[in-house]
């Protein structure tokens, strides 16, 4: 019941690569549990951005009335990766020992953001539903820790892909939950959903 909400919001996003990057932004408007209305899209041209300060913007909405008032952040990523198995980043046991001095009880107070991290290897998965018509789905697999998001290729015409990635992501919050979930692609169309766990970190 607002015309000028306030979310006060924040979201992580990683991209690897120097290829142009667009941020699609929309906004919805929700009657109900059914309805939905799209009140107006913008984008913002991420390369476009000055690095390593906060830009802040004002965002007209196209087409439709009304603005959005965004803070944007472009900075290297830290602590976040994506390999293959290969070349781990905890393989080498010269690392392996440079986290182990970095998260000793002495360095706790070091920096107090930097609570640790979590390596995720995604291998296969094992007779997924069939979402297209030919009896096979195309799945790619979905990783989501707070705000941060990573994701793996997609393998197509298969129900027992193999991903064979690892996952890196610096944690903010220990009591975070690890969701990962596997989708099929299915071209200009929303994928579909096809199954999902969720881990607690203190579970691990």
């Amino acid at each position: 019941k607002s015309a000028n909400p306030q979310w006060r919001e924040q979201f992580d996003f990683h991209y690897f690569s120097d290829r142009k990057d667009m941020l699609d932004i929309e906004v919805w408007r929700k009657d109900n549990k059914k309805h939905e209305e799209l009140l107006g899209t913008c984008q913002v041209d991420i390369t476009a951005l000055p690095m390593k300060q906060t830009n802040r913007l004002e965002l007209p909405l196209e087409k439709h009335p009304g603005s959005l008032l965004m803070l944007i952040a472009v900075a290297p990523c830290t602590g976040v990766s994506i390999s293959d198995l290969c070349v781990c980043p905890l393989g080498d046991p010269s690392e392996r020992q440079q986290i182990a001095q970095r998260y000793c009880i002495k360095n706790s107070f070091q920096n107090i953001k930097d609570i640790g991290f979590l390596q995720v290897k995604v291998l296969k998965a094992v007779d997924l539903l069939a979402a297209d018509f030919s009896g096979k789905s195309d799945p790619f697999c979905v990783l989501e820790l707070g705000n941060d998001m990573l994701q793996t290729h997609t393998v197509y015409k298969n129900l027992n892909p193999e991903w064979n990635k690892v996952f890196t992501f610096p944690i903010k919050d220990i009591h975070d939950v690890l969701e990962v979930t596997v989708f099929d692609e299915d071209g200009d169309k929303p994928p579909d959903f096809l199954g999902k766990v969720a881990i607690p970190l203190l579970s691990v």
